[in-house]
């Protein structure tokens, strides 16, 4: 697949819409079969919402379109020859992945390695040494620029190759002393994001970037990390995605180590050497191609059905018999007509709200709970989740906001 101008400009334009967020992208393009048809739907959806949702303008997207070329990046759509393979499995893969450097290094096998900002020397000492050897056996490092281990792991593989994740656009670098760091990573590696150029980080940002982080390496390495640590967040995550998760042992007396040995009580694979993580993952990367598509091991562990397409949110595949779908030029597939729901009624809404509550819920649970067929359960639920109603979860769950 490989998008248009104007098909990447009306997929930029949906994503920077409001309210919308990767899932309930792929939600609308599978319903409408394109970000332009979905743009022109997306108004209504929201007075059926009751909401007023603003859509980015296309004057809007092309400068950011524009920006992104000034600085020499691009943007890759999910599904082209270009994105990486392990992030397009991941429930969540961002739409659009803004790029600045070299994208090949996105196709090489990853590991990424996090842990504190206020490591200790032995903790970046052991970083260095595990991004080296992990360089010398041609994976890619994947962190996310922060301080500590984070920088010690891009500065030790920066000849190696090495992928820095970003939770603002890739003209807001942050911390601002990394800046030198970002400009080298960029001469051999890469440097991506999926938020807007302009934008600043908030704290709500980072977990957002550590999905990604996890989502684009077979394995995560938690070096150092206290026990309420973003880096648990992007184990917690790795897990999730079916991915390997690793922890560096450390004494019970030092907190930055309280997480990391958390993570191996709970079942994480001990690393107090490069060996463990290359051994462990090098029949994944055997096996890469494999990622294209997602191992029934592998979604069960992300907790989504065995069943589920890529990219297709909704639960049609468990309907029998299962129909004809025909295939997009932008690579989603399109709903049958058959399927294609005429407007939820507004008592369906309700159903499901009453179903809900604040525990996670699978969708094909809700469906057959809901007695609803699958096309309306998920039209429905698309409105409901402009209306700020539902939440989506890692793995295809769902939940209700409560007030």
């Amino acid at each position: 697949m490989v998008l248009s101008d104007r098909q990447r400009l009306d997929w930029l334009r949906l994503i920077r819409s409001e309210s919308i967020g990767p899932r309930s992208f792929r939600s609308l393009m599978n319903r409408f079969g394109g970000a332009s048809a979905a743009l022109d739907a997306l108004p209504d959806l929201a007075r059926q919402a009751g909401r007023h949702i603003r859509i980015c303008p296309a004057d809007e997207a092309q400068r950011e379109f524009e920006r992104l070329s000034r600085l020499g990046g691009r943007f890759i759509a999910l599904g082209e020859a270009d994105y990486p393979i392990p992030l397009q499995a991941i429930d969540s893969a961002p739409p659009l992945l803004a790029v600045l450097g070299h994208a090949a290094i996105l196709q090489r096998p990853a590991v990424a390695l996090v842990g504190s900002r206020n490591a200790s020397a032995a903790g970046m000492k052991f970083t260095a040494r595990l991004a080296r050897d992990l360089g010398e056996a041609d994976f890619t490092v994947v962190s996310g620029l922060a301080r500590g281990i984070d920088t010690a792991a891009h500065e030790t593989s920066l000849e190696t190759g090495t992928v820095a994740v970003l939770a603002g656009g890739l003209d807001e670098i942050y911390p601002p002393q990394n800046i030198p760091l970002a400009r080298r990573i960029v001469e051999r590696g890469a440097i991506v994001s999926e938020m807007p150029l302009g934008w600043v980080a908030r704290a709500r940002d980072f977990p957002r970037r550590n999905r990604l982080v996890s989502g684009l390496s077979l394995g995560t390495v938690v070096v150092e990390a206290a026990r309420r640590s973003g880096s648990l967040i992007t184990a917690r995550f790795a897990n999730e995605q079916g991915r390997q998760v690793f922890a560096v042992p450390g004494s019970p007396l030092d907190p930055r180590a309280e997480g990391g040995n958390h993570l191996i009580r709970e079942g994480a694979t001990l690393c107090a050497e490069s060996a463990h993580v290359i051994e462990a993952l090098q029949p994944m990367r055997q096996r890469e191609l494999d990622l294209s598509v997602p191992t029934r091991a592998m979604r069960e562990a992300a907790g989504a059905p065995a069943s589920e397409a890529m990219w297709d949110e909704l639960d049609l595949p468990e309907i029998t018999p299962a129909p004809a779908y025909s295939r997009r030029e932008d690579g989603f597939e399109a709903e049958p007509s058959s399927l294609r729901p005429t407007g939820g009624a507004p008592d369906s809404g309700r159903v499901l709200l009453d179903l809900l509550g604040p525990a996670p819920i699978a969708l094909d649970d809700l469906v057959r709970a809901s007695g609803l067929a699958a096309g309306e359960v998920g039209h429905v639920l698309v409105e409901l989740e402009l209306a700020g109603a539902i939440r989506r979860h890692p793995g295809g769950t769902l939940s209700r906001n409560l007030p």
